[in-house]
Order: C-alpha cells, then structure tokens, then sequence
C-alpha cells in the first residue's frame, strides 16, 4: 500500500504515536487472537485456535490501515488551510478563483457580444453600453472582496456598494438625458433593468430579483424586435446578447449565491471602501521633485525683506514719485469733454488696444435643425418653431408618433396609430383622428388637444396648461394626471359648442378610521 503524501519516516513518527495510545486496545486483540472461545463462544472455533489468531491479525490490519487512511484525509486539510494562506484557498479549494472565474465567463460571454452588438449600432446605444460594462466591472471588484472578507456593518456595506449605485444612477440619467433620441426604446430597456445589479443588497434568493428586473426590460426589447426585425438583425442580435446578460446572472447567482452574498468565514472584516480593500501592490515610484528654481535671491526671509525695503523705498520717492504717469490732455477727460460721457470714457488709446469679450457673455445655443420622418415604424416631430402646417397623413397602426421639443406649431395626424408622446414642447396644437394605445404628454406647457375619433387613455405628467377637446366618440377616455396644473377638458354639447370642464389639482385626504379616503376639495370663488 503506497502513502504518496508520507516518507517512511513520518509515517512511522505518526502511527507509532497512535499504536501507543491504543495499545490497551491492541492488547485486547492480541487476546481476542489466543482466547478466540472466550470471544465468539465455543460454537463458532471450537478446537481450532489458529483460525481464531487468523482473524485477529486481519482485524489488525484493517483498523491499522483505517488510521492512516484517516491521517491521510487529516494531511490534506492541513496542506489545504496552509494552502489558504498563500494561494487565497477557501477551506482546501480555490473558493475565491471559482467564483471570480464564473463572474468573469459572464464578462467574457454575454457582455462581450452585447458590447460588439452595441458598438455596431453605434450613437448612444453603443455609449450606454459602455456605462453597462463599468457598472459590472464594479460589481466584479465587490465579489472578488466578498469572496476573501468577512460581511461588514450596514453601514460599511452600504458604503462598499456606492460604486455600484453611482453606475446605475448614470446609466438611468442617460436614458432620461437622450428621450429624444431614436434609439430610445434600447436605452429604456437598459435603464429599467440595470437595477438588476442591486442583486447584492438582497438578504434572500436575489435570483428571482434579477428576473423581475429582466422582464422589465422585455417590455421595450419586444419594441426594438417590432421595430427592426424585418429591417436589421443587428438589432435583433442586440436583444439576444443583452437578455442573456441576466439570464447567466440568474445561473451565476444560483450555483454562488443562491439564498444571498456568501461572504468568507476566515478573512478580515471588509473595510468601508473599496479602496482600501485593493490589493497591496507596489505602487510606481514617486515622480522626481522639480528642479530647484534658479535665482540670484538669498533665503526667503531675505527675499521678503528685499522686497518690502523696495516697496518703502518706492513710498519715499516724494514729489518724483508721479514721474513715471502719463500726461492727459484736455480732450481725453471726461469733465472737460461731456462727448465722452455717452460712450462711457473710452479714450482712443484703450479703443486701439482692443479688448476681449467678456468670459461671463453667455454662449447662444445652438440651433438643431428641424425633423418631420418616419424611422422605421416610428414617426419623428423634432425641433419645430413656428410651423402651422405639420400634417402627417400617411399612417398605420402599428406606427407611433414621438414629437419632442416644438414650439409655437401645430401639427395634424391622420388614420389610425399606435401612440403618440408629446415631449418637452411649448405652445403646440395638435389634433388626431384615432390612437389604438395611450396618448401622453410630459413636460410640456400649454398644450392644447383635439380628438376627431378614438383614443382610450391619455396621461398628463409634469405639465403647465393642457387643454383637451373631446368628440362625441372619445368620451369614455381615460385620462391620467400627475404632477401637472391648469388642465382643462371640454366636452362637445347638442348644439355643436364646448363645455369646459377643470381637473381637479387640489385634494383632500382623511383617515375614516379603516383607511386614507381622497377627494377633490371645492374651492369656491
């Protein structure tokens, strides 16, 4: 029998201690071998002593070679804990490695393609795409600390999870940054899922967490699939890469971190940032101190005082000390010549210098060039001012129609479309037969709306001065306000003429003892 992890030596050193400790037990078998009678009964080895010391010997043996396979298993988790200390061993395996590993064939697989798919559609898709890869880079750096610390306060964690939190936060701002934007459906499906990432914060099975967050995302990649793919797969294959991005983390989270963070039992207690928790290399050398600067000077003290003896003895000048100003003449004082008043007092010497333009003069904004297209099954109104002849009229209704930041125009939309969202625009009349969806306004101000057919919702958010003039067809619409004021809707009457109708914008809310009730207040005056 071969001990590959044992010279003869230690092996001997090792079992010979163990004989010892165990020698009344040996005694004991050395006994079972020449009373064998008085061990089973004189049934079993009757008349036969040597078949009895037989079976002693082998019972030896056996127990023998059961301690060193024992001492065997003792050795290897000895060589595993020293292993630990070295080689970032967790409990005789690579705990640190395996989880790390696994994290970054997600790196490596799904994010990768998403990232090649991105920088093929290029524009603000490609630069969220690049705000996604930071944030998962920051999250691996938090799970590679997990994996050698011990969990830390509250506190401490929250603040070890601030990267992460701040990636998100940009990630969300740039999609609400860029609503204009024709890609605007692929940066929502980014933004409403990247808080997936938020996965570490769950004290209990994170993984169906990430999920929910990924069907949020499924709800604008199905938009993006509508959009393109009869026009570019590349779009398509961007909805792949990104969804596999939480599906291998849902697979990552179960074989790690199935019921939450699984922090190390053995190492140091996670410091309260992340940069304390860098590993300890070396860092480069300090640049060179710049070269001593060169003057005639003696110490500092004497250079103050040098220059203090200089300034007393400019003071002590007396009547020479108005030598060195200019003469001015009559033509050029203010008192003498009232022209100069008008133009503020400039004298021609300061004209021909010149002067530059003042650094607080504000920058005038730059003009963007007006849009009225159709981009694959969405319609763009961009940028309009002063335009009372927009018509859109050659529309379908799986189409939507996005007018975002128009001023003093009025636009008119024929047939029958899916949505229309009116975006940060001022002063905008816009009238529409039929809307299969949701008809939204959001951060816009004096808006004012007509129906010629159908429409079963409109939403009001975050807007100043809305007017909404039904038909006799649409008065079952739905309409949904938030954050907004002056809203006003007018009914059609028999004979052909509006009533008009405010929306509440000040309520009332009581407690009836079970429950809040809310009510609009009745303002009188």
């Amino acid at each position: 029998m071969i001990y590959p992890n044992y010279n003869d030596t230690d092996l001997h050193s090792t079992v010979n201690p163990i004989c010892q400790n165990n020698s009344g037990r040996l005694g004991a078998v050395a006994q079972f071998g020449q009373e064998p009678n008085k061990r089973f009964g004189s049934s079993q080895f009757k008349g036969d002593p040597a078949k009895g010391s037989s079976l002693a010997m082998e019972v030896l043996v056996d127990r023998l070679e059961k301690a060193v396979n024992r001492l065997e298993v003792v050795s290897d988790k000895l060589q595993g804990c020293s292993g630990s200390l070295s080689n970032g061993e967790v409990n005789g395996y690579h705990g640190e490695s395996q989880c790390t590993d696994a994290f970054d064939n997600l790196l490596r697989g799904p994010l990768s393609e998403y990232l090649k798919n991105s920088r093929t559609i290029g524009g603000d898709v490609a630069k969220h795409a690049e705000m996604v890869h930071g944030a998962l880079l920051a999250q691996k750096t938090f799970l590679k600390l997990v994996t050698t610390h011990q969990e830390p306060s509250q506190t401490e964690l929250a603040d070890l999870l601030r990267p992460i939190s701040e990636q998100i936060e940009q990630i969300q701002n740039f999609r609400e940054k860029n609503r204009g934007s024709r890609l605007f459906n692929h940066l929502s499906a980014v933004s409403e899922s990247i808080p997936a990432l938020g996965w570490v914060a769950v004290n209990q099975k994170p993984g169906p967490y990430v999920k929910e967050m990924n069907d949020a995302a499924i709800f604008y990649t199905n938009r993006v699939l509508k959009d393109y793919k009869d026009i570019d797969p590349c779009h398509v294959d961007w909805v792949r890469s990104y969804l596999s991005i939480w599906t291998e983390l849902q697979a990552f989270i179960k074989q790690h971190h199935t019921t939450g963070l699984v922090w190390s039992k053995t190492g140091p207690v996670a410091p309260s940032s992340m940069l304390m928790a860098e590993p300890a290399t070396p860092c480069p050398p300090p640049p060179p101190p710049p070269p001593p600067a060169i003057t005639d000077d003696g110490p500092k003290a004497d250079h103050g005082a040098a220059q203090r003896s200089a300034l007393f003895a400019q003071l002590n000048q007396g009547e020479n000390i108005t030598k060195g100003l200019k003469h001015v003449c009559d033509e050029q004082k203010t008192h003498k010549n009232p022209a100069l008043r008008s133009h503020g007092g400039t004298s021609k010497d300061s004209s021909s210098k010149g002067t530059a333009p003042s650094s607080s003069t504000p920058t005038p904004a730059k003009k963007t060039s007006p849009v009225l297209e159709l981009e694959g099954k969405k319609w763009r109104v961009e940028h309009q001012e002063q335009v009372h002849d927009l018509v859109i009229d050659e529309t379908e209704l799986k189409q939507v129609v996005y007018v975002f930041s128009c001023n003093n125009s009025t636009l008119q939309i024929k047939g029958k479309v899916n949505s229309i969202i009116v975006d940060n625009c001022k002063k905008l009349g816009l009238v529409f037969e039929n809307v299969v969806g949701i008809f939204e306004i959001i951060n816009s101000r004096d808006i004012r709306l007509q129906v010629l057919g159908k429409v079963p919702t409109i939403s009001i958010n975050k807007t100043e001065g809305c007017h909404v003039y039904l038909n006799k067809e649409s008065l079952n619409c739905e309409i949904i306000s938030a954050k907004s004021s002056e809203m006003n809707i007018l009914v059609p009457q028999e004979d052909d003429d509006y009533r008009e109708f405010p929306v509440p914008e000040q309520f009332k809310t009581v407690w009836d003892g079970s429950k809040l009730v809310t009510e609009p207040t009745e303002i009188a005056g």
